[in-house]
């Protein structure tokens, strides 16, 4: 199946702990179809890093896109969404703030996540508990592929989550947000309230918080239906 209208160029956007490779069921899945998909690697030193290194790949776009990102992913696109060429704006298990509000203003009221556990460095830099990965980071993963995932982690400076957004890019470009049912590092009642008050069409889909890897197919259609939607 080729694409035949629409938007074609899709730019994914991975979180914090992680790198790109675990798009590669939905990069997948979307150059089958006939899309343009490139993969954004995050440095995660650095808010306005992320952001930077997610505009240079937007600058390379030869048209109308899709950015699409996962968890910390969400606040880089809300910035890096403003970018001329980006049509639509897709959160995969991700955090959406407002401007001048951070990341970590959005956990305030609501429940905790004891099973996503981060161990900080001296150097302020954070990487998920490896004896606790598994279960808060990618419980419907096989044992196999979350052991990849736990020990192929990218350290995030965790100075990143106390950066407020300048220009939440959702206020001007239509949303859409998947929302996975068995998310263990992220209050599921917190993700539906961010992607209501961004006025995203939302979709559940059963799955951990690395959704994005686990259900790559669920989670391709609904890029898939943004790409069309968006045009």
């Amino acid at each position: 199946m080729t694409t035949t209208d629409g938007i074609t160029n899709i730019v994914l956007v991975h979180g914090a702990f992680a790198d790109g490779s675990g798009w590669r069921g939905v990069y997948d899945n979307l150059t089958a179809r006939g899309y343009r998909v490139s993969i954004v690697q995050n440095p995660l030193t650095s808010f306005a890093d992320d952001v930077a290194a997610t505009r240079r790949v937007l600058d390379r776009q030869d048209g109308p896109t899709i950015l699409v990102g996962h968890s910390w992913g969400g606040t880089v696109i809300t910035e890096a969404g403003t970018h001329d060429k980006v049509a639509g704006l897709v959160y995969v298990a991700a955090l959406i703030p407002d401007s001048g509000e951070t990341s970590g203003q959005q956990y305030e009221g609501f429940a905790p996540t004891p099973e996503f556990v981060i161990d900080i460095g001296e150097d302020g830099f954070g990487f998920l508990n490896l004896e606790k990965f598994a279960i808060g980071f990618a419980a419907d993963a096989s044992e196999a592929d979350a052991a990849f995932l736990r020990d192929s982690q990218v350290p995030v400076n965790m100075t990143v989550f106390g950066e407020p957004v300048t220009t939440a890019a959702w206020h001007d470009k239509p949303s859409w947000a998947v929302i996975a049912t068995e998310d263990n590092a992220f209050d599921p009642a917190m993700l539906r309230h961010m992607a209501r008050r961004s006025g995203s069409e939302i979709t559940a889909v059963p799955g951990s918080h690395a959704v994005y890897a686990t259900q790559a197919a669920a989670v391709a259609d609904v890029i898939a239906a943004a790409a069309s939607s968006a045009s």
